[in-house]
């Protein structure tokens, strides 16, 4: 009999979960996710390391792909989408793959976790070349699909990123970085959108963003290529202007418009008081880098 993996077995602190009160169920399930954090900071080395090789490849033109069943699919799928909007990277940049498709992301479709074929049609889809990161995203680092998809992406000589919360998972044997926070057994047994997901989302958080970070999609901390889509996001465009430049709201407002809703451009137009045409070039020379432009 194969050996139990650890986000499948069932956890002693929560044996009684069923005779709790709402109000300790919540308590409980509360507890458990305070250990999440705890584990993600053990495998920080590895994340950092994860976090250089994908700007390394974004700054070589790569991309990044997420690759998983489930949960785990659908986390990743909504950490690729959330990156266009946030950091204003072109669609395609960053994707996001699941197991059974679309379908997946609001139907469960659990026997397409076992299917390699259906992970290499995903990868032949994202069809990676060297110069792009492939990461397999997994609970208990053995299903199939991801698995499929991990073994081909390193014969093509493609960088792989393993997450898993399983100690004895598959996973790590074709990562060519492996980050394995050891969250423990979930709440409920072998529910691993719980704590094993939780990890995974603020994982992914930290690639994509500190990626980011290191290619110049910030200044300080405010996220000066976001795509100002909608009357919330051009007013959080102003206020980035107007901080970042140091001058009054209406004046960040007319910058923004000169520069065509573009907060990093606008910065520069405030800062150096130039046009929108001289900023742009200014940022093209210095590699889109708003903190080499204005503070050189």
């Amino acid at each position: 009999m194969d050996k139990v993996a650890l986000t499948e077995r069932a956890n002693p602190d929560t044996t009684g979960i069923d005779l709790m009160s709402s109000y300790e169920i919540a308590k409980t399930i509360n507890n458990e996710d305070k250990k999440v954090a705890a584990a993600i900071e053990k495998v920080l080395p590895e994340i950092g390391e994860a976090i250089e090789l994908i700007a390394g490849s974004f700054r070589r033109g790569g991309r990044l792909a997420y690759f998983g069943a489930g949960t785990s699919g659908r986390i990743g799928v909504l950490d690729a989408s959330e990156c266009w909007p946030t950091f204003g990277v072109e669609h395609g940049m960053v994707q996001g793959y699941i197991a059974g498709g679309d379908e997946a992301l609001r139907f469960s479709i659990e026997n397409s976790e076992d299917s390699a074929e259906l992970g290499l049609q995903d990868l032949a889809d994202f069809n990676p070349t060297a110069n792009d990161v492939v990461v397999g995203v997994s609970a208990n680092g053995g299903p199939r699909y991801v698995l499929a998809v991990m073994e081909e992406a390193q014969k093509r000589g493609v960088k792989t990123i393993g997450i898993s919360s399983n100690p004895e998972a598959k996973l790590k044997e074709v990562s060519d970085i492996f980050i394995n926070p050891i969250v423990g057994e979930e709440a409920i047994t072998g529910s691993s959108r719980m704590k094993s997901g939780t990890a995974q989302k603020m994982i992914l958080n930290m690639l994509s963003t500190g990626a980011m970070i290191r290619i110049g999609k910030t200044y300080e901390n405010y996220m000066i290529d976001v795509r100002l889509a909608n009357e919330k996001l051009v007013e959080r465009g102003v206020r980035f202007v107007s901080e970042i430049a140091d001058i009054e709201p209406n004046k960040a407002r007319e910058y923004i418009e000169l520069s065509g809703k573009n907060v990093k451009t606008a910065c520069v137009m405030a800062i150096k008081k130039c046009s929108k045409t001289k900023a742009e070039k200014l940022l093209a020379e210095n590699e889109g880098i708003l903190r080499k432009v204005i503070n050189p």
